[in-house]
């Protein structure tokens, strides 16, 4: 099985009672926007273009707020899904790949945890938990 690094960006609203996620085209389900961690790219630059990619907004990234993994039967892969929190620093909503994302939607938290159920504390208790595991680019040593 190949291994792949997926990163989301968790972004609420100012309220935090919504979170922004993406219509994905090629299997109709909604998810925080993100995607696979290119080779040589590290996870916050990974996750600021998949960000800026899926919804055109610029983000900042913070800390970790959840690992998930999973065995991918249909692709043959080991996925490791790392889960940012994010705030929005600039840009405009708007979909730069329409073919792989249908649409760009804030969604209340109860059905963000329907959409998503991955998480066993629902993104709902993620949002409402301060915690949050420190990221940091050592760079190049």
């Amino acid at each position: 099985m190949k291994r792949v690094d997926v990163v989301y960006a968790l972004i609420t609203d100012e309220s935090k009672t919504r979170v922004l996620m993406v219509n994905n085209k090629d299997n109709e389900t909604w998810t925080l926007p993100g995607g696979a961690v290119e080779a040589g790219e590290t996870l916050e630059k990974a996750m600021i273009r998949e960000a800026k990619e899926e919804t055109g907004l610029d983000v900042r990234v913070h800390g970790i707020v959840s690992v998930n993994e999973a065995f991918l039967e249909r692709s043959k892969e080991h996925a490791l899904f790392m889960t940012f929190r994010a705030e929005i620093v600039g840009g405009e909503e708007k979909i730069f790949r329409p073919d792989e994302i249908g649409e760009i939607r804030w969604v209340d938290l109860q059905q963000a945890d329907q959409w998503m159920p991955y998480y066993k504390e629902g993104i709902s208790g993620i949002v409402r938990s301060k915690m949050e595991i420190i990221y940091f680019d050592e760079g190049t040593v």
